[in-house]
């Protein structure tokens, strides 16, 4: 257009702008199509472009489609097909069009569409030298428009991929409130998530996997998988991110050791993550980033600031640098922010110490944080993310009053009796049933004599009645605990092997001043 065509019309298989295949030919009168393209001198559209209908059987179009050949017309008033197609044939004479030429857009026996072209007023009419031209551009237009399926189905593919891998309906956290943003994109693959750990605390995690399309999608799910994993043992979020950073290696091995054919082999991993544990007991929150913005705390009265947490590499780079982390703590009602750098405005990156976009939005301390992520959304206006981003606030609340109970036990034979007996009058305080009051008095009776034998004092007891009841233990010791399988003539080493045959779940974490055993049952009140 215009040199050889005064009106051009491309319609396409409605499923194949959605990305599936093209369906095999002749085509069936009943399958639909979109009108993709119109060009025209002066002419107006017949109907609009994304518009959807069956081409008229009786008709050169639907002829072309039926058996995959090209038509050539001499368009005249007493063409009997134009009854078939009245609003075609009225556009046709309002365009003084004289000449036609319609092609299928047909690769590898199956069928993308239809091409259209039209000669109107003066032009010279189509002839038949013109037929073979207008099927090498049909050819062409249907390799294209093949590639641009394929590309749309990747990308559906890679898209529904990551949004499966994500959190579909997080566990709701103790003393904690909730809220994130996904806006995805072409570039990269972000997640968020909210783990539930034990002691009523709760993990924090925003991330960022470099690459395109389905490899970056397939990506941030192993290293979420990951970073569940790595959750359930307790650790630290420093020792959290070096031993993330051990598994994203791993991977990039994988990944070089694939065919030199292959896309991956040449395309490097790495990732950003920052990853805080907050405890509703202390309000202590403790992060540690690789490669990642540093989070944006919102205190109570609005005002904002950046968490000043220690930046580390990149998760996958070949300098695996020591991780540090920093603890704060959080006022009842503070906000936190976990963000991915795609996000920022163009003027603001990863390395901006300052990122005064999110700073302003989230500076409204009144609005709830689902508002406040579409007020983030509606600040960016027409300025798309630079890649795949998120956004993941946490506000803090405090945990139920008289829900906690902590006590420091005897460090002596007496310990077992004194822990049955302040948790038989604590659980019938809180009027939970029998049943689970006598269970948890067995496990608190196994987890004092344990401490007493192989721990060290002070010995600490602690419960917490949430969604269910915590038990913890706390001693000085550093000794790891070890689950045996007492022989029957054993007189020792059954206490952990009863404690997880009564509790749901059960494990142990570290700190700087010991180590505690916690377990976790289900309750219900009497």
């Amino acid at each position: 257009m215009p040199r050889y065509a005064d009106i051009l019309v491309v319609e396409v298989v409605d499923e194949v702008v959605r990305g599936e295949d093209p369906p095999l030919g002749p085509l069936s009168r009943d399958v639909p199509l979109r009108r993709a393209a119109f060009r025209s001198r002066a002419a107006e559209p017949v109907h609009p472009l994304g518009d959807v209908r069956n081409v008229p059987y009786g008709t050169p179009f639907g002829r072309a489609l039926s058996d995959l050949r090209p038509r050539l017309l001499e368009l005249t008033a007493e063409s009997a097909w134009l009854a078939a197609d009245p609003a075609r044939a009225a556009a046709i004479r309002a365009a003084g069009a004289h000449s036609l030429i319609t092609a299928p857009l047909t690769l590898r026996g199956t069928v993308l569409g239809l091409m259209s072209l039209y000669r109107c007023g003066q032009a010279e009419p189509f002839g038949e030298d013109d037929v073979g031209l207008a099927l090498e551009l049909a050819a062409h237009t249907a390799l294209c428009i093949d590639n641009a399926r394929r590309f749309t189905r990747e990308r559906t593919i890679a898209a529904t991929t990551q949004r499966r891998l994500l959190p579909q309906n997080p566990s709701p956290q103790t003393a904690l409130d909730t809220a994130w943003l996904h806006l995805p994109a072409d570039r990269g693959a972000s997640w968020f998530d909210t783990i539930v750990l034990p002691g009523a605390r709760t993990a924090l995690v925003t991330g960022h996997a470099s690459g395109n399309g389905i490899s970056a999608a397939t990506t941030m799910g192993q290293l979420r998988t990951a970073i569940h994993a790595l959750a359930a043992l307790d650790l630290e979020p420093d020792e959290l991110l070096a031993r993330l950073h051990d598994t994203t290696d791993r991977l990039a091995e994988e990944r070089a050791a694939l065919p030199s054919a292959d896309p991956l082999h040449k395309e490097t991993l790495t990732a950003g993550c920052v990853y805080g544990v907050y405890d509703p007991l202390t309000r202590i929150c403790t992060i540690a980033r690789a490669g990642h913005p540093a989070p944006i705390v919102v205190h109570p009265d609005g005002t904002t600031r950046v968490c000043d947490v220690p930046a580390g590499p990149p998760l996958g780079c070949t300098q695996n640098m020591p991780r540090a982390s920093a603890s704060l703590e959080l006022a009842e009602g503070s906000t936190l922010a976990f963000y991915t750098s795609a996000l920022l405005p163009e003027a603001e990156t990863e390395t901006e110490t300052d990122p005064g976009l999110l700073r302003s939005v989230l500076g409204r301390s009144d609005r709830s944080l689902q508002s406040l992520c579409d007020d983030v959304v509606y600040a960016l206006g027409n300025e798309r993310p630079r890649g795949d981003a998120a956004l993941l606030l946490a506000r803090t609340s405090d945990i139920a009053a008289g829900h906690v109970a902590t006590w420091h036990l005897t460090p002596d034979a007496t310990a077992a009796g004194e822990a049955r007996a302040l948790v038989r009058r604590q659980l019938a305080q809180w009027n939970l049933d029998e049943e689970t009051a006598f269970t948890a008095e067995l496990i608190v009776s196994e987890l004092a004599t344990n401490a007493l034998r192989y721990g060290a004092p002070p010995l600490q007891l602690r419960l917490i009645l949430e969604r269910t009841l915590t038990c913890e233990m706390t001693d000085a010791g550093d000794s790891a605990p070890h689950l045996r399988h007492a022989r029957v003539v054993d007189e020792s080493g059954r206490g952990l092997f009863i404690v997880s045959q009564l509790a749901h779940h059960w494990g142990t974490r570290y700190s700087q001043n010991g180590k505690t055993i916690w377990t976790e049952q289900n309750c219900s009140p009497d």
